[in-house]
């Protein structure tokens, strides 16, 4: 009796053992996720007129999926980044143009996801879109891709003109037919961008803002988005002709990992 006694006690000591565990399962003690810091804030609420287009958010990506981090469409930017796009905004309002953002600020998981992408040598399902004349294995050493990311810093912005009224841009459809990014805008997948000569996330030298093989309207609409940010802070990236980064920069060591989400810079 006294030895039932005792494997009824131990038996009872495991189901409570085995409750704690699943009480205490990695779901129950997940960490809350990181927030951004007080200097960040969400574009909307500094200039409403200005599209977003957060392609990170889609399976329209190098990676043809949508990008760890980016849990919603917003752009998420540090303050004095998000006045500037407002003043350029104003002025481009006036002319009949808007800005449209691809990115702005990008989690630190996203760049990882990036590179865990590029040394996966296999998965080249976006090739013929965003990489057709480059070799999978040479983003790396091409610069293409990189451990960190300026965007993480949160004053960094990929963006484009539109010409207003805009057109509405139709969604990605996964394994429709791919057309090289550099491809004449009537061909290439359709945006309603005025033409820069290439598509967004165009990895090729033809994306160099300054390439000489851009000329005519074209290279006009790179030299005017590259003023206008200009003018209000903003330096461009020459390899890029849609990357812009504002200066000074708030954060310019620091490389965050809060998700793109309104959550993290509600009440900011």
């Amino acid at each position: 009796m006294t030895g039932m006694r005792t494997a009824l006690r131990a038996l009872a000591a495991s189901a409570a053992t085995l409750l704690a565990v699943t009480a205490l399962s990695p779901a129950a003690q997940a960490r809350p996720e990181p927030r951004a810091p007080e200097e960040f804030v969400a574009l909307r609420s500094v200039d409403p007129t200005i599209i977003q287009e957060v392609r990170y958010t889609t399976a329209h990506t190098f990676l043809g999926e949508r990008v760890d981090g980016y849990r919603q469409p917003v752009c998420i930017l540090t303050r004095p980044a998000a006045r500037a796009l407002h003043l350029a905004q104003r002025r481009l309002l006036r002319q009949g143009y808007s800005l449209k953002v691809y990115d702005c600020y990008r989690p630190q998981r996203a760049v990882d996801h990036f590179v865990r992408w590029a040394k996966d040598l296999d998965d080249r399902i976006m090739k013929e879109e965003f990489y057709p004349r480059v070799d999978k294995d040479r983003l790396f050493e091409d610069g293409y891709i990189a451990e960190k990311s300026g965007h993480s810093r949160g004053s960094t912005v990929d963006l484009t003109l539109v010409r207003l009224p805009a057109l509405p841009t139709r969604p990605y459809r996964p394994g429709e037919r791919l057309t090289p990014c550099f491809a004449p805008k009537e061909v290439r997948f359709p945006d309603n961008s005025v033409d820069m000569g290439t598509g967004y996330d165009c990895f090729d030298t033809l994306s160099h803002t300054d390439d000489p093989r851009i000329q005519g309207p074209q290279r006009a609409n790179r030299q005017f988005l590259k003023r206008t940010l200009a003018e209000v802070g903003f330096v461009n990236l020459p390899e890029e002709w849609w990357h812009f980064t504002f200066r000074p920069e708030p954060f310019p060591d620091t490389y965050f990992d809060f998700p793109v989400h309104r959550r993290s810079v509600a009440g900011h």
